[in-house]
């Protein structure tokens, strides 16, 4: 029987091989599937298998669950990786459950990063998995309804698999360190700086990354008479100093982030400039700071220069395009030009009103004029009568017209600057507001 085994007197593989739980009690988290009393864990114990898909985060035990579930069964196993496998290794793999099958037994049938196989590759798998030729399981980092076909989803139950918190991760590392028949037990360690908890923290949930760190303290410790010395220090430059400050999910990353926002609002290049290199530096993704472009040039520029969005989105398909390399100067090109450019809120203050007006009044009718009238029955309920088409109108504007319902015929939502391109605008609306006060044509009397 060709089984998933645990081989921990192999002191070849890396600390993440070695600690891989052979126990359901020894698996951290994902207790929304397999805590005490879930569906999943009563099947494992019960030695009942379904296929199934595991999706989610590298690092996350999506494999070490799969071959839980292996070792529970009474079945011959079959593993393949698409990254290393083609249609061949399927064929050979689904002839030895064929034969299994005709002897008797069953197959389970685990696929690594399975949405990396293509379509044809994926249907390979259907009809011996309808037949009951094989139990498969696959485990893949990327949203099955967007990377698989649905005719094996619907052969598959889904589970998805959380990041692990950075309790699990301590806890995990912990096990590590003391762990003498799997981990790094037989050596005497000096933890200070509260480093375990701090690379718990750091690794985002992925549980090999954060063991593949400890591996490489470990090896690289300096050796003192009390024990190996695990400290900051050691952390940072495991991680490398910029990495061991920046947390992509917390206060640091939101204020660095916040600083060149303002930056940019305050029309100071350099200060943006700088927070911007700052969030490179620290491991910050340069698509976030490209959305964040685009959120300032509408919120703190808008039609004071509208070629600010047009910017920022060629910065950002600039960078989709051509790599980080090149594609990081056209970000700080797009953060220079938005810093510099006239600045006004007025579409940001305006939006939010209309959003505040709407959810304080009630939901009035739309004015008959303004109706469509597709229908002779919609034209003879009067759908669209009196409207003035602008084109047909002098200087293309209908003096006088109104566009909102009667009741809130008054409301004004956008004043533009006196900045940049909103001061012509503000020109040009003043212009239109004396063709109304004069015209004859006023839609709703006063």
């Amino acid at each position: 029987m060709n089984t998933l085994s645990f081989d921990f007197a192999d002191d070849f593989r890396p600390l993440s091989a070695r600690m891989r739980p052979h126990t359901l009690d020894e698996y951290v988290g994902q207790s929304h599937l397999i805590g005490e009393g879930k569906p999943l864990r009563r099947a494992i114990q019960a030695k009942h298998a379904h296929s199934m898909i595991f999706w989610g985060p590298p690092g996350t035990g999506k494999t070490t669950l799969a071959e839980l579930i292996a070792n529970s069964l009474d079945v011959d196993v079959e593993r393949l990786s698409a990254v290393t496998s083609g249609i061949k290794e399927i064929r050979e793999a689904i002839e030895k459950a064929k034969q299994n099958k005709q002897m008797g037994r069953r197959t389970l049938l685990f696929v690594d990063e399975v949405h990396r196989f293509n379509k044809s590759q994926q249907d390979a798998f259907l009809p011996h998995i309808e037949d009951g030729t094989i139990i498969f399981i696959g485990a893949t980092t990327e949203n099955p309804s967007f990377e698989l076909n649905n005719a094996l989803l619907s052969r598959a139950r889904i589970y998805i698999l959380k990041p692990l918190q950075a309790v699990d991760i301590s806890h995990i590392l912990q096990n590590a360190i003391t762990d003498k028949e799997r981990g790094l037990g037989n050596e005497i360690f000096i933890l200070q700086d509260d480093v375990l908890n701090l690379l718990a923290d750091y690794v985002n949930g992925d549980a090999r990354f954060a063991l593949n760190c400890l591996e490489l303290m470990s090896d690289m410790a300096e050796i003192l008479p009390q024990g190996k010395l695990l400290n900051l220090a050691l952390l940072t430059e495991v991680l490398g100093e910029k990495h061991a400050r920046f947390d992509k999910g917390g206060d640091r990353f939101y204020d660095l982030i916040s600083a060149l926002h303002k930056s940019v609002r305050g029309s100071s290049p350099d200060g943006a400039l700088y927070w911007y290199v700052r969030i490179l530096t620290a491991g910050g993704d340069p698509l976030y700071v490209a959305r964040r472009l685009l959120a300032i040039a509408s919120e703190d520029i808008g039609n004071a220069d509208p070629r600010a969005m047009q910017v920022a989105l060629a910065a950002w398909d600039c960078y989709t395009r051509v790599g980080a390399y090149e594609g990081e100067r056209a970000i700080a090109q797009a953060i220079i030009y938005l810093a510099v450019a006239p600045k006004s809120n007025a579409v940001y203050t305006a939006f939010n009103q209309a959003k505040q007006l709407v959810k304080e009044t009630k939901d009035y009718d739309v004015p008959e004029h303004l109706r469509n009238a597709p229908t002779q029955l919609m034209k003879s309920l009067g759908y669209g009568e009196e409207y003035r088409y602008a084109h047909n109108e002098p200087n293309a504007y209908a003096a006088g017209e109104n566009y909102f319902p009667e009741e809130l015929r008054d409301t004004h939502f956008y004043f533009p600057s006196e900045r940049g391109m909103e001061k012509q605008i503000k020109e040009k609306m003043a212009w239109l507001k004396s063709q109304d006060e004069q015209s004859l044509q006023q839609r709703y009397k006063k």
